[in-house]
């Protein structure tokens, strides 16, 4: 058996109850796992200071001394602390322990040789250090003494005495019973030509690093390995999916296209709208089945270009649909569509969960009979009696919304598989879509239509909110509407967020000569339908509400857009919410309110938003800020972000070169059987069989 996919359990200083705790806290199983459990920062322990060279501003240092006596200081009734009299034979600090009194009697003496840890601060004119790390001067390796390694652990881990320290020692024994060469994981090209260290190298000198080089180099290599087989894996199944799957063939634009672009496009094309539609028109010619992102900020004419796609496919003699993860998204498709579409001879029909009875069926008999060019619809185009004549085009939109087998099913709905074009609103950076999306060719509108101003977005404080309502109050009288969003919808006893109850009823005192509407997660579907309509049609002046709105709401005659509580939302859905502005000719207006007191992270945020409208800027600075786990979408896309050391945000440069050599690789072995790749398919083969979620999504 490889030594690597040895039990935990049977590695010097483990046993079973410390197996129990590595697999319940940090699934760690094998010494593989161990192993693969990198540092999260390291600390140059190489220097030696004097009690005297210290100051309060200072990071970790150590100190080399003894322990002169001890003392206790009772905190409560029930606490005590433990202090330390240290010395170096130059002056005196005190080392103090809160907790864990029998542990220092029992593993710490006066009189011995000690290397002390810790960082440094001043209480009661003396220096001290809290809880700080000791070990036996004589103990102490050069190693040791030089980078030290820091491992993320858990409370309940350290509650059980198995803290950082505890599993830099598991890993120092594991390494020195480690002794032959770790299997090499990446052929010698692609090693020689990016100047990577040898795996079993990377791996050693990760956890303990001869300096500040050597490590950069070791986590290079180790990240470069994450990324690539997440790249090769994605690349051979586009690859592969290319081969097995052919698209049908759509290569006329005929009188229903051209009529449209002639007599009814609402306004010139944009640049950029133009160049997406030269790449879908080419995808749909090419005989290739179409796997295309299309990125766009809210408002750029994504749904226009959607249904100048559709109509290709209409004039091809094929029906498309539009799926909606919503119904009052799905029927403001329908509403759009059929006002695009006015006295021109294309058949349109809405098929959501509240299309029932006889019309229902009439719809299902028409889209079998052929009779139906598009349906706009929600998961219930994917149900199983929803049958197509001839579907060439499946057009998604916030694709994030739906399940990775739910869009599938859609496939089964024709012959071959359709024509897919995945739309979504939430920009995404590009090596984010490069991974996540990575078995789709991206497009991107870039350009909002010509008349389109951009949103003017603005922090205020809550202590400011009266001079904020005579605003908004000026631009309902000017004729506008507003939106007024709330984070929670009903109060806790825990928190001093504003809620959505308590404020749609201090608001209709505020403007008793207005109509409000409310809409919010718990109401039932045909009442915040209703609530909606009102907001829509303008018989309501201001829409009171909880994101619930972030998709599916076009309003024109919105110009305000207050968040309350913005501090709480993410940035990504600060400015989904502000998209529901700045639809209209008129000049529009988001507000951002928080309290004054506002960490580092948040101020940044607000900064960013109040600075630009970039929907790519915002989502890179969002990536950067929370990390790709934490992004809408990435949960529910199908792609786990099982990586060890690799950060999708920092290494940009890294997936770069790993998708370029993961293509390289494919394009010089595309049924993955060559030989001389042996290497990279058995180890993406272990890889799948670890059930590491890198299947592609779409």
């Amino acid at each position: 058996m490889d030594i690597l996919q040895q039990d935990i359990m049977y590695l010097p200083g483990v046993g079973p109850q410390r197996k129990e705790l590595l697999k319940r806290e940090l699934n760690i199983c094998s010494w593989a796992d161990l192993l693969e459990y990198y540092p999260y920062k390291y600390v140059d322990r190489s220097r030696i200071y004097s009690i005297r060279e210290l100051s309060p501003d200072m990071p970790f240092i150590q100190l080399r001394g003894e322990i002169l006596s001890f003392e206790e200081h009772e905190l409560s009734p029930r606490r005590k602390c433990v202090v330390a009299h240290f010395s170096d034979g130059h002056g005196v600090a005190d080392l103090v322990w809160f907790s864990g009194a029998q542990y220092v009697y029992n593993n710490y003496k006066t009189g011995v040789d000690y290397v002390v840890f810790g960082k440094p601060t001043v209480y009661g004119g003396r220096f001290q250090i809290a809880h700080p790390e000791i070990d036996k001067a004589e103990s102490l390796t050069l190693s040791e003494m030089g980078m030290q390694p820091y491992y993320n652990t858990t409370e309940v881990m350290k509650k059980r005495g198995l803290t950082s320290h505890s599993i830099d020692k598991l890993i120092k024994t594991m390494l020195a019973r480690l002794n032959t060469t770790l299997p090499e994981t990446l052929p010698e090209s692609i090693t020689r030509k990016l100047h990577l260290m040898s795996r079993d190298e990377a791996l050693r000198c990760v956890h303990h690093p001869s300096g500040t080089l050597a490590m950069q180099r070791a986590r290079e290599r180790l990240k470069f390995e994450e990324l690539f087989y997440v790249q090769l894996n994605i690349v051979r199944y586009a690859s592969d999916h290319r081969r097995k799957y052919r698209g049908y063939v759509l290569p006329r634009v005929g009188e229903t296209f051209n009529t449209f672009y002639e007599r009814n496009l609402p306004f010139e094309l944009t640049g950029a709208q133009k160049r997406v539609m030269h790449e879908i028109r080419d995808d749909m010619r090419s005989g290739r089945q179409m796997n295309r992102l299309l990125q766009g900020d809210v408002g750029s004419g994504k749904t226009l270009v959607a249904l100048m796609s559709m109509l290709i496919a209409v004039d091809n003699g094929f029906q498309a649909c539009i799926m909606a993860p919503t119904e009052i998204l799905a029927e403001q498709h329908l509403a759009t569509v059929s006002a695009l579409l006015k006295d021109m001879d294309v058949s349109v029909a809405l098929l959501t969960g509240n299309v029932k009875g006889r019309q229902r069926k009439d719809v299902l008999d028409r889209l079998i009979a052929g009779q139906l060019n598009i349906v706009v619809g929600t998961h219930a185009l994917v149900e199983d009696n929803v049958r197509f004549a001839r579907l060439g085009l499946a057009v998604i939109d916030e694709q994030h919304r739906f399940g990775v087998a739910q869009r599938a099913r859609l496939w089964a709905k024709s012959d071959n598989p359709p024509h897919i074009l995945v739309m979504t609103a939430t920009p995404i950076p590009r090596t984010l879509a490069m991974t996540i999306y990575g078995d789709l060719d991206v497009s991107v509108i870039d350009q909002l239509p010509p008349g389109r101003k951009p949103v003017h977005t603005l922090h205020r404080f809550d202590t400011a909110l009266s001079s904020l309502y005579s605003g908004i109050r000026q631009q309902i009288r000017q004729g506008r509407q507003a939106y007024i969003v709330f984070p929670l919808i009903q109060g806790s006893e825990k928190t001093d967020l504003k809620n959505l109850e308590e404020g749609y009823e201090a608001l209709k005192e505020i403007f008793p000569d207005m109509s409000l509407s409310k809409v919010h997660g718990k109401m039932k579907p045909k009442e915040k339908e209703q609530e909606m309509a009102r907001f829509v049609s303008g018989e309501t002046q201001m829409l009171v509400a909880t994101t619930v709105i972030e998709v599916g709401v076009n309003v024109p005659n919105a110009s305000v857009m207050v968040i309350l509580d913005a501090q709480r939302f993410g940035l990504s859905q600060l400015h989904q919410l502000r998209g529901r502005v700045g639809r209209g000719a008129d000049q529009s207006y988001c507000i951002l309110v928080t309290p004054h007191k506002l960490s580092k992270e948040t101020r940044k945020r607000i900064d960013i938003m109040c600075e630009t409208n970039d929907g790519f800027r915002i989502a890179e600075a969002d990536l950067k800020l929370r990390g790709p786990g934490d992004l809408e979408g990435t949960q529910q896309s199908g792609m786990a972000f099982d990586l060890k050391i690799a950060d999708i945000a920092r290494d940009g440069i890294l997936v770069q070169k790993a998708r370029d050599e993961a293509q390289r690789i494919i394009e010089d072995d595309p049924t993955c059987s060559s030989p001389q790749y042996d290497i990279l398919w058995n180890r993406l083969r272990q890889l799948r069989k670890d059930n590491i979620n890198w299947a592609a999504i779409s």
